[in-house]
């Protein structure tokens, strides 16, 4: 009884080192940001956002231009 004793205190204490040292690493892990300025800097969009605008521009046209015709369309076809 007693070795089964001694043996559950050994596993108990490797458990409580464990548990210790994954909640530093996790303290660690979050107390640091990512850093991933190194991905990020050598990508420029300003070319797609201007391309992402000239579109939604002629879409708006478009969307403008027929509700201009509907509107006219209803003052013809109204009193």
């Amino acid at each position: 009884m007693k070795a089964k004793l001694q043996q559950l205190k050994k596993i108990a204490a490797r458990t409580g080192l464990i548990v210790t040292g994954a909640s530093a690493v996790e303290a660690h892990a979050a107390t640091t940001a990512p850093d991933f300025s190194a991905l990020t800097s050598g990508i420029d969009f300003s070319t797609v956002t201007t391309g992402v605008l000239a579109v939604a521009a002629t879409l708006i046209t478009v969307y403008v231009g027929i509700k201009g015709a509907k509107i006219l369309i209803g003052m013809v076809r109204g009193a």
